[in-house]
């Protein structure tokens, strides 16, 4: 008989197959699809991720999220992609492999894990979980969601002129 767990990833990987998505691979990024928005995450093994959250609980994966950027405070949390995305499209984006040398997915997992269930500063423009996945996978703490507020006042909106 097989255990629970060896239940649960074969669950979670028949569900991927069927949805068409790829197995994400250990310290892949996951890049969660939200109404205006992507969360993102990293991939942990075993059909769990670690992401952050909002410090206080709420009901509802949209109405966390959405707390997330009124805050100041997030915790760190390891739970089930299945959990961490809801109802919401995900996909495996490591959109920046081609420009950084990922860290070995060993270290990735290891720093993941060592952040569980502490709690971290947010500010939407330069500490959100985008940044934080990617300092964890490439060692560089950068978001393409958000510009510094400097560069959009003196960039204005991203357009062309030519």
């Amino acid at each position: 008989m097989f255990p629970a767990k060896d239940h649960l990833s074969l669950l979670l990987l028949l569900l991927l197959l069927l949805q068409g998505r790829p197995k994400p691979g250990l310290g892949d990024l996951i890049e969660i699809s939200r109404f205006g928005y992507a969360h993102w995450a990293i991939y942990v093994g075993d059909g769990y991720v670690v992401h952050l959250a909002p410090s206080i609980e709420v009901g509802g994966v949209g109405a966390a999220s959405i707390l997330s950027t009124l805050t100041e405070k997030v915790v760190v949390k390891k739970e089930l992609l299945s959990v961490a995305a809801g109802r919401n499209r995900y996909r495996v984006n490591n959109k920046h492999d081609d420009r950084y040398q990922p860290l070995p997915s060993n270290k990735i997992i290891r720093r993941a894990e060592e952040l569980v269930g502490r709690e971290l500063r947010y500010s939407l423009t330069s500490d959100n979980c985008e940044h934080f996945v990617n300092e964890l996978r490439y060692g560089v703490s950068r978001s393409d969601q958000v510009r510094p507020p400097s560069a959009s006042l003196t960039r204005g909106p991203d357009c062309s002129l030519s």
